[in-house]
């Protein structure tokens, strides 16, 4: 005699799981706002590369306008018409120059070697008892003054023929002497004489 074992259970079978709508929904949500944010950040990218390529070709048209007007400005023609103009005004200024110095040599505007000469024929003509407080040159040495004290007044004559053998003083002469004691109450007062020589004669003289 046999007998058969039936050894199936049904609880060992796979079950098949099912989502319930729920969790479809929210999955669905997810998928939906993960594609809004993908689909934000991919615009922002393209507007981002659309500017810097907006950009570029603005700098790309401000570069070549600059390379024109280089182009321009630095042509053959206008580098030789600049040259040109530098050199007139290169010549102007030589010629200016070259008539200055012309001026200057003529004499047609005054002394031109200076009152050096002047200063060393008064330093080398030294009368003891007779000094020089002050002088003025004008010109060319056509108007001189000179100003002093002497202890005799008998040494200015003396004094201005010293100075007319100077080679500079040769053919200038005083016009005028005047002499005049010190102010009264001065320190040295009735010690000396004050003296004036001019080349040009501004007054009566008298000794």
């Amino acid at each position: 005699m046999s007998q058969q074992i039936n050894l199936f259970n049904p609880i060992f079978m796979t079950q098949k799981k099912y989502f319930s709508a729920v969790t479809m929904l929210q999955a669905l949500g997810l998928i939906i706002v993960g594609s809004a944010l993908f689909y934000t950040y991919a615009a922002y990218q393209v507007n981002q590369l659309a500017r810097q390529s907006a950009e570029t070709a603005k700098r790309y048209t401000l570069e070549q306008n600059k390379l024109a007007g280089d182009l321009s400005e630095y042509s053959p023609q206008k580098t030789t018409q600049l040259l040109e103009s530098e050199l007139r005004k290169l010549e102007a200024q030589a010629t200016a120059q070259q008539n200055l110095v012309a001026t200057l040599k003529s004499g047609a505007i005054g002394n031109t070697t200076g009152y050096s000469g002047y200063l060393r024929a008064f330093a080398r003509q030294v009368v003891p008892g007779l000094w020089l407080s002050g002088f003025n040159i004008e010109g060319d040495g056509a108007q001189i003054s000179l100003q002093g004290g002497v202890l005799n007044p008998s040494l200015v004559p003396a004094y201005i023929q010293r100075l007319n053998r100077e080679k500079i003083m040769q053919g200038k002469s005083f016009a005028a002497l005047q002499m005049k004691l010190p102010k009264e109450g001065g320190k040295h007062a009735g010690r000396y004489v004050e003296f004036s020589l001019q080349s040009v004669e501004t007054g009566d003289a008298s000794k």
